[in-house]
């Protein structure tokens, strides 16, 4: 990174060894990131949910682990996907607690005064059980009308619920958004619309991965969403690509779970998203290096794209903040 002329530029990846499953939050001037519990072995050793911070998206450093301790309510599983907002004065941390192959997986609530933590437990939200929902990982909070709403779910359909006015609770019935070929949503607001964001294919197959970003839209938060085809996202080969695996053997397979979008001095939209490198997909103790990618969205018809749909390998300018 090399910030000559006062224009600051990047290459991908923004930060490494792995910060999986990404969700980001500016506080005053600084962001703060915080991804999937990993065990960086010999590059980092193990962190509960580990939280970095930037001031600029580009330079990253670790702040540690966002948890004290591990979730206690279910006997064993890993702490996915966290979701990160500043809700009132505190910091919510929806959470998945999950096992691959879990037949019972569930979202958690965790709350920080600030926002490196620590994120003390407020218990579960809702099993897979009890909400009926298959697979019930990967939430995403968003606030609507002075409500508050989760949308989640893992290649069992995307759904939404409202939550209690505490944020603790599932209130009244769960809506589908999406159906069973997407993971990890997320909603953005822009000029009436919103645009639902899932991950389809598989995360974690090393330089074999499939995943990749997909987008629908809708005038209302329940929808229907609709892809640029106008095929609704809930049929199974719907969604618009915003960005997929790089051609060149020198990228990145999987890029995927993107975090929220970023917009800078500037106006410019930036993601942040996970994949990993085609020549060294895997830590030394076989964990999926997922490294923290980050591109700017373009906008195309009201629609949004990386650049040629895929990572970008080349430095870049960074986004601006003044």
């Amino acid at each position: 990174m090399d910030s000559g002329n006062d224009t600051l530029t990047y290459s991908n990846p923004v930060f490494e060894p792995v910060l999986a499953d990404p969700t980001v939050i500016k506080v005053g001037n600084e962001f703060f990131a915080y991804g999937t519990e990993d065990n960086w072995g010999k590059e980092g050793g193990y962190h509960l949910v580990p939280v970095i911070k930037s001031p600029d998206l580009v330079n990253w450093e670790v702040v540690g682990n966002s948890m004290a301790k591990k979730p206690n309510w279910k006997e064993r599983g890993g702490i996915w996907a966290p979701d990160v907002t500043q809700v009132g004065d505190q910091f919510y941390m929806y959470y998945s607690f999950s096992t691959w192959g879990d037949p019972n997986p569930g979202i958690g609530l965790a709350i920080s005064e600030k926002p490196e933590g620590p994120f003390i437990d407020q218990g579960p939200v809702f099993t897979s059980e009890e909400i009926g929902v298959k697979n019930s990982i990967d939430p995403f909070y968003i606030e609507e009308n002075g409500k508050k709403f989760l949308i989640w779910g893992s290649f069992h359909g995307l759904f939404m619920t409202e939550l209690s006015s505490d944020g603790k609770k599932p209130k009244g019935d769960k809506i589908q958004l999406a159906g069973n070929h997407l993971e990890a949503a997320y909603v953005f607001k822009k000029d009436g619309f919103y645009y639902l964001f899932g991950s389809a294919g598989t995360c974690c197959e090393g330089a074999n991965s499939t995943y990749q970003v997909l987008v629908g839209r809708s005038k209302n938060l329940s929808g229907p969403y609709l892809d640029q085809e106008g095929k609704n996202m809930k049929e199974e080969d719907s969604g618009t690509l915003v960005v997929g695996r790089n051609e060149s053997d020198h990228g990145y397979a999987g890029p995927g779970h993107n975090a929220e979008i970023v917009t800078d001095s500037k106006g410019q939209h930036w993601l942040l998203y996970h994949g990993m490198s085609k020549q060294k997909p895997k830590l030394e103790n076989g964990t999926n290096r997922r490294v923290l990618l980050l591109d700017k969205i373009q906008w195309t018809d009201g629609w949004p794209e990386i650049k040629n749909k895929e990572p970008s390998l080349k430095a870049k300018d960074a986004p601006v903040f003044k």
